[in-house]
């Protein structure tokens, strides 16, 4: 316990899933935690359990695709807790279509806007912040298993999660070369029970089918260790990143995935 004792992090798409876990374990070893997201029940919902555990935490309402709400809560978040030294850069969609061919442009430049824009400028914002508190810090982008290799039926959201991947490894260059103590490293999760699923259901499926793939059963025929993943096993990872104890750990990818990816 007390790993992050006396930092602020800043945890986006906070509200469920694998960013829900990641403030509650983040808070739960010390660190103040801004949880942000758009989904404001839930978050309030994240934010009161992590109160009552003893731990700190606020919301913040968040488009992570406008620029100006970055500018605004990165601001607004070194005011209430005096700095910011992690942020975890989570929120992500996944819009799936049953061909490439099928997939509108507006989905596309949406997935696009939350997955690979919003990562741009999370990073954009928080970094003056980091270097000003003059501890350094540590930035996690969320990519994917899908982000080191491809998947017939979601190749746009390929295209963003290897987009993540390859920005998180030039930042994390250019911190070194500025010798300012920021860390910069991608998280890669395999299938995960969180929502996301709800947003790729039916790709590729039969027409009208708007039902979540039996995750149990898509693990134990595609992941070598034969289980789905839980938000909890990505959060450990994320605590690993976020702490000193990977202060040697930069530019790097960060697999969770059960084997997915080197079967």
């Amino acid at each position: 316990m007390g790993k992050l004792t006396g930092r602020v992090a800043l945890v986006t798409g906070g509200a469920s899933g694998i960013g829900a876990a990641c403030a509650v374990k983040l808070a739960a070893e010390g660190a103040a935690v801004a949880v942000t997201d758009l989904q404001d029940a839930r978050g309030a919902e994240v934010v009161a359990g992590i109160s009552e555990a003893g731990g700190r935490a606020r919301y913040w309402r968040h488009d992570v695709t406008s620029e100006e709400a970055w500018v605004a809560v990165t601001a607004e978040v070194v005011g209430a807790f005096g700095g910011l030294h992690i942020l975890v850069n989570n929120a992500g969609i996944g819009l799936g279509a049953a061909s490439i061919t099928q997939m509108s442009l507006e989905d596309f430049r949406r997935q696009q806007a939350v997955n690979v824009e919003g990562v741009f400028l999370g990073v954009k914002h928080a970094l003056p912040h980091m270097r000003a508190g003059g501890q350094g810090g540590s930035i996690i982008n969320m990519s994917s298993v899908a982000g080191l290799k491809g998947s017939a039926l979601l190749a746009a959201y390929c295209a963003t999660k290897g987009a993540v991947r390859l920005f998180s490894k030039a930042v994390a260059l250019e911190c070194a070369a500025a010798k300012d103590g920021v860390r910069v490293n991608s998280v890669h999760p395999g299938i995960i029970e969180t929502p996301i699923w709800l947003g790729i259901a039916g790709a590729g499926g039969p027409a009208g089918v708007n039902a979540p793939p039996d995750l149990d059963a898509m693990s134990a025929m595609a992941v070598p260790l034969g289980v789905k993943g839980l938000p909890e096993d990505i959060a450990q990872g994320v605590l690993w990143l976020a702490s000193d104890e990977s202060r040697y750990v930069t530019g790097a990818e960060l697999v969770i995935d059960g084997g997915l990816s080197v079967r």
